[in-house]
């Protein structure tokens, strides 16, 4: 059995990870972190809840502790996928790192840029930024990227299912070619692993757990539903009541929309329950994070902005209200729950849309999911389907029968002779007089309103390029 005092950490860490209640690593831990401190690439890949920041962080600090930073210079950089992520691994230095005194900076949206700057300016030890606001503060020239020594792209997988995979090869670029690159990923797929080889060199693989896997201490269940939205909700409320142990939850929705629909249905149903999507400001995400962790909240309705990386040890159950259309995601919402060892449970509904999606998700993780109830049979939606089949055949029969009932009928004289002229308006219109041209008198200022424009009863043309609208001085000559 190995411990943390035999992994090659500093005293000071030691102590720090002592206090915190830890003695014995992570798998992930024990294999990561010395060949961390000895200075060599590591591509670790674990599934969530597997301890994969401590794996970075302590040797990191141990490493620090020697040297000291520049202004605008920071000696490590840690790129996270979004700002939860981000604000965490922070926490995690403050709390192992309270011995050695290291200056850390995040760099994330939501946040005040003149506040960034001055931490900056002081100079960094640690910083942990998101590949959007990090070139923000390099394009401004507050940030200079030449003095990192050690680079982590944690989330790997997550970065590139958010596009960032762009923004992580030009920082690459500008950082030296000779540091230390400590990767980690939940998954590999081919794009993960042409990055890996792209920027990695002779890096030690570390990998605990098959990629893609999911955990055996979560028990994962799939209900059948039908999907139109209030029978989704209503199946989702009556799972919710069934669970007999449960602590609190977290509720999946695909779009952030779903989202808040589903956080005040829940709300109006009497649920105590939250609502966490990329669209809230960074104060409000997390103080509805920090009511959760403290129990304020039993349920958070979130989107997949929350699936990756959030470190809440204690989450009893996990529902996926849409069955993610990325099967990777399943793996990273699911991880959400069962962590460290502990035994948790997982509930996706599912309606028929959803069975390509679901057949995805089974062929990843290399298992089949139980069923609790099947998808009814004889859903509303395909009587739905059926009316509105019904209604447009229904329709094109009586356009049909329509058009060729007026092509058929004989047309009528009234209606061949209607844009016919009347007679008698002819003739009014042939002994109605021409109209005389009087001879043009001159004007004068009272032949003109206040505003310059020229009576309307004066028969005379009006000067071209003017209209109604005749300064003074052009009346003059007339």
């Amino acid at each position: 059995m190995t411990l943390f005092s035999e992994l090659g950490l500093s005293a000071k860490v030691l102590q720090a990870v002592e206090a915190a209640g830890y003695t014995e690593p992570t798998p992930i831990q024990a294999q990561a972190i010395p060949h961390a401190l000895e200075g060599k690439d590591v591509l670790g890949i674990a599934q969530t809840g597997t301890g994969k920041t401590a794996s970075f962080v302590l040797p990191m600090i141990t490493r620090l502790e020697r040297g000291r930073a520049r202004a605008r210079m920071p000696r490590t950089l840690i790129l996270e996928p979004t700002r939860e992520l981000a604000a965490q691994v922070e926490e995690n230095f403050n709390k192992y790192g309270v011995n050695s005194k290291l200056s850390v900076a995040l760099l994330i949206g939501g946040v005040s840029f003149e506040e960034q700057d001055r931490k900056l300016q002081r100079g960094v030890d640690v910083l942990i930024a998101t590949p959007g606001r990090l070139l923000d503060h390099f394009e401004r020239g507050k940030l200079l990227l030449t003095g990192v020594d050690i680079l982590v792209i944690d989330e790997a997988d997550r970065m590139l299912d958010m596009g960032f995979i762009p923004d992580i090869e030009r920082i690459c670029k500008l950082i030296p070619f000779t540091r230390q690159t400590l990767f980690f990923s939940a998954t590999m797929p081919p794009e993960i692993t042409r990055l890996a080889d792209q920027f990695l060199h002779t890096p030690v693989r570390v990998e605990v757990a098959r990629a893609s896997s999911t955990a055996t201490t979560v028990e994962q269940k799939l209900l059948g539903v039908s999907k139109k939205d209030y029978e989704k909700r209503a199946a989702l409320r009556d799972l919710i009541r069934d669970q007999v142990n449960l602590k609190n939850g977290i509720i999946f929705c695909n779009r952030k929309r779903d989202v808040s629909d589903l956080f005040r249905s829940l709300d109006r149903h009497g649920f105590s329950v939250g609502a966490l999507h990329g669209d809230m400001d960074q104060r409000s995400r997390m103080a509805m994070l920090a009511g959760f962790k403290e129990n304020k909240i039993q349920l958070l309705v979130a989107s997949d902005v929350a699936a990756r990386g959030l470190d809440i040890p204690d989450v009893s159950h996990v529902f996926n209200f849409d069955v993610p259309i990325h099967a990777e995601d399943y793996v990273h919402r699911i991880g959400r729950t069962g962590r460290a060892g502990r035994s948790g449970a997982a509930f996706t509904l599912v309606a028929k849309p959803d069975m390509k999606y679901l057949e995805a998700i089974e062929k990843l993780i290399t298992r089949e999911i139980d069923w609790l109830e099947p998808i009814p049979e004889s859903s509303s939606d395909d009587d739905d389907t059926d009316r509105r089949r019904g209604r447009k055949d229904r329709g094109e029969k009586r356009g049909k029968r329509g058009k060729e009932a007026r092509d058929e009928a004989p047309r009528s004289e009234p209606e061949a002779t209607a844009t016919a002229e009347p007679e008698e308006q002819t003739e009014k219109r042939a002994a109605k007089p021409p109209r005389k041209s009087e001879p043009r008198k001159s004007e004068s200022r009272g032949d003109r309103d206040r505003k310059g424009r020229r009576n309307r009863d004066d028969d005379g043309p009006a000067p071209v390029g003017f209209g109604e609208e005749i300064p003074a001085f052009m009346m003059n000559g007339l």
